[in-house]
C-alpha cells in the first residue's frame, strides 16, 4: 500500500519512522511521497512541494494528512478525496469545522475518511466510541482530551510552580506550542468533543464561541493550595450528556476528589469516558499527545483500510437539539469583584476569597461568567463536585 504523507512535523515524521522501522503488519506500508513547504530543500527521496504530483499519482492509496491548521489542510483533504485516495488526518481542528463535508466527499467517491489519532493521540478512543455506539446508545461523553493542560494543572500541583513557569516547562518539553492558547483556553478539547459529539450523537456540532468553553488561563498557585486543602484536583474537562432529544456539550475546569482515576491522571496522560446503556462506564486512558503514540493511531488507521475494515458510518441527520442548561452544577469562583449580584438567582455563599453558587444550569453559569470577565479579567470558575467520589454530573 503506497502512502503520501502530507507535512513532516512531529506527527509527520513519526509515521514516517514507524513505516520505514516496520514490524509486524506495517511491513506492508510504503511511503511514496512527502509534501514539503514550497522553497523548503528536500532531505529525503520521497520529499517534493507539489500537491499536484501526489494527486495525480495513481499508484497513491492514501494520503496521510499531518499539516495542522485549518488551510491548505481542508483543500487537500477535499481533493485526494476526489481523485479517490483514502484519507487519514490527526487534525483536530479541520475535523470540528468540516467533519461532515469529510464524510459526504469520501462516501461519493467510494474512499475512507479515518481519524482516530485526532482526539486522544495513541487511545483507541474513537474505535472503542464506534464499537459502544454499534449496541448502546451513549449517554454521557466525559475526558481529560489535552495532555498540555493536564501536564500543567498537574505539575502545579505538586510542585507549588506557578501557572507561567510551568508553562514554559511544557514549552520547553514539546507539549505546549509557542502559542499555547489552543490548549489553555480550551480550544483543543473543544475541537475534541465536538468530534466525540458528532460521532456519538450522529449529529455535526462546530465549535463556537456561543459554546460553554472556559480555560485555565487564570488559575494561579494560591488557587491549587486552596482545592487541596479541600482535598480537591483540577482537571481541565469535556463534558457532554444526552437527554431526550436534547444534549448539551461543556468545557470547563472541574475539580474531583483524591479517589478518582481523573484525579489520579498525570502529566502529558488523557483520559477519556462514555457511559453506555448496557455496556455502562468504559474509560479509556493513555498518552494523548506525543509523536510515536499519534503516529501509532495513524498506522492503525491505514491498516484498518488495507485490511478492509469498516468503521462506523455517520450521515449527521439526528434530531438533538442543543440545551446548554441541560444540566446544573456547582461552581466555586474566585474574582477581584464583587460578583455576587449577577448571581443572586441562585443559592450562594462566600468563603474566603471564593463564591459558591449552588444549582445552576452549566449554560447559565458560563453566560454569567463572561459578564464576570468584562469586569475582571483574570477571575477563574471550576465545577466542583457533588458527591464524594467524582465530580460534578
Amino acid at each position: 500500500m503506497n502512502i503520501a504523507i502530507l507535512g513532516f512535523g512531529t506527527v509527520g515524521s513519526g509515521v514516517y519512522k514507524i513505516i520505514q522501522n516496520a514490524k509486524r503488519q506495517a511491513q506492508n506500508l510504503h511511503v511514496k511521497h512527502i509534501l514539503i513547504r514550497k522553497n523548503k530543500k528536500p532531505d529525503l527521496p520521497e520529499m517534493t512541494d507539489s500537491i499536484d504530483e501526489i494527486l495525480n499519482d495513481k499508484d497513491v492509496d492514501v494520503v496521510v494528512e499531518v499539516i495542522g491548521g485549518i488551510e491548505p489542510a481542508h483543500q487537500y483533504i477535499v481533493d485526494a478525496l476526489k481523485h479517490k485516495k483514502h484519507v487519514i488526518t490527526a487534525n483536530k481542528a479541520v475535523i470540528a469545522e468540516y467533519m461532515d463535508e469529510f464524510t459526504r466527499i469520501a462516501a461519493e467517491n467510494d474512499a475512507k475518511f479515518y481519524f482516530e489519532s485526532s482526539v486522544g493521540g495513541g487511545i483507541p478512543w474513537i474505535q472503542g466510541l464506534e464499537r459502544a455506539l454499534r449496541v448502546d446508545d451513549v449517554t454521557k461523553i466525559q475526558g481529560i482530551f489535552n495532555g498540555t493542560s493536564n501536564f500543567i494543572l498537574d505539575q502545579m500541583h505538586r510542585t507549588g510552580k506557578p501557572f507561567n513557569e510551568v508553562l514554559m516547562e511544557a514549552q520547553q518539553l514539546g507539549y505546549a506550542e509557542a502559542d499555547p492558547s489552543a490548549d489553555i483556553d480550551g480550544i483543543d478539547v473543544a475541537n475534541k468533543l465536538c468530534i466525540s459529539v458528532d460521532i456519538a450523537y450522529d449529529l455535526f456540532i462546530k465549535p463556537t464561541a456561543e459554546l460553554p468553553i472556559f480555560g485555565i488561563r487564570n488559575i494561579t498557585e494560591d488557587d491549587m493550595t486552596h482545592f487541596d486543602k479541600l482535598g480537591m484536583t483540577i482537571k481541565l474537562m469535556g463534558k457532554s450528556h444526552q437527554r431526550g432529544n436534547e444534549f448539551d456539550y461543556m468545557v470547563e475546569p472541574t475539580l474531583y476528589y483524591g479517589d478518582t482515576l481523573e484525579a489520579h491522571t498525570r502529566d502529558n496522560y488523557n483520559l477519556i469516558s462514555l457511559i453506555g446503556e448496557t455496556i455502562g462506564t468504559l474509560k479509556f486512558m493513555g498518552q494523548g499527545a506525543g509523536q510515536l503514540p499519534t503516529a501509532n493511531a495513524v498506522i492503525q488507521d491505514i491498516l484498518d483500510i488495507f485490511q478492509g475494515k469498516e468503521h462506523l458510518k455517520r450521515e449527521f441527520k439526528s434530531s438533538f437539539k442543543f440545551q446548554p442548561n441541560l444540566t446544573k452544577n456547582d461552581y466555586i469562583v474566585r474574582s477581584e469583584i464583587d460578583c455576587s449580584p449577577l448571581f443572586k438567582g441562585f443559592e450562594s455563599e462566600l468563603r474566603g476569597d471564593y463564591l459558591l453558587i449552588h444549582n445552576i444550569p452549566v449554560g447559565e453559569m458560563h453566560r454569567l461568567m463572561r459578564k464576570v470577565l468584562q469586569r475582571d479579567e483574570s477571575a477563574f470558575m471550576a465545577s466542583l463536585p457533588t458527591k464524594k467520589g467524582g465530580a460534578a454530573k
